[in-house]
């Protein structure tokens, strides 16, 4: 998966906004105004930042320790960092990008 998958997937959601908030190689979506992923440009493999429930970031963690981490430079209770490589699945990196915007934007059926 790359950072134009990525791109494309997040803009389709609603009240999504894109910026570089933080310099030009940290991509930022947020809804509403809130951050909820966080895309470094210069990562090789594609690295990114989601918001995710405490719980869930653990067991996430623990069965991916390669891939997901604990949050850089996030609270690292409610945030992993995701590694973007296999044996991360597309499916399971949308649904964690799904899991993060739900988050933040406190909705449940939303795209």
């Amino acid at each position: 998966m790359d950072i134009d998958e990525i791109r494309e997937y997040a803009l389709e959601k609603e009240n999504v906004t894109e910026g570089f908030p933080f310099g030009e190689n940290t991509l930022v979506f947020k809804v509403n105004g809130k951050i909820f992923l966080l895309a470094s440009l210069e990562s090789q493999p594609l690295s990114m930042n989601l918001k995710c429930d405490p719980e869930k970031a653990i067991e996430l963690r623990e069965e991916f320790p390669e891939n997901i981490l604990p949050g850089y430079h996030m609270n690292k209770k409610h945030w992993n960092t995701v590694i973007a490589i296999s044996p991360l699945k597309k499916k399971l990196l949308y649904e964690m990008i799904d899991a993060s915007y739900h988050l933040v934007n406190k909705t449940k059926n939303v795209k």
